[in-house]
């Protein structure tokens, strides 16, 4: 499973960016796939998921009404638009999926702490810097 995000850069606040993740190596169509970000000092968090089975969406509170997750299976890949950025936002931004298919079912939360960090398949991450 190869998983390649890019779309990372430094961006006022209140600015726009679209984050990008190309997969292969497996059947893309047949998991779930969303986005985490590790910010400097803090643990990695869950942004924001897309379901499998009928493309529902899931988003982390403080990213909600914010950000939109996409994919688009013909290309076996998955977008995350980021609008009204804030400084709270800079993280490494991770592209990941689940081939278990435990996550992203119901939401956005994992199945039990950690279980993507250790079952999770992870990009190799992108860098978002929202500063002035």
């Amino acid at each position: 499973v190869q998983l390649q995000a890019s779309g990372g850069g430094l961006v006022q606040p209140g600015g726009s960016l679209r984050l990008s993740c190309v997969a292969s190596g497996y059947t893309y169509s047949f998991y779930s796939i969303g986005w985490f970000r590790q910010a400097p000092g803090k643990e990695r968090e869950g942004v924001a998921c897309i379901s499998r089975t009928d493309g529902s969406t899931y988003y982390t509170d403080s990213v909600h009404g914010r950000f939109t997750i996409a994919r688009d299976n013909s290309k076996n890949s998955v977008y995350l638009e980021m609008e009204s950025l804030k400084p709270e936002d800079t993280a490494v931004y991770y592209c990941v999926t689940d081939l278990y298919q435990s996550w992203c079912k119901f939401g956005l939360e994992e199945p039990r702490p950690g279980y993507m960090k250790e079952f999770g398949s992870w990009g190799q991450g992108t860098l978002v810097t929202v500063s002035s």
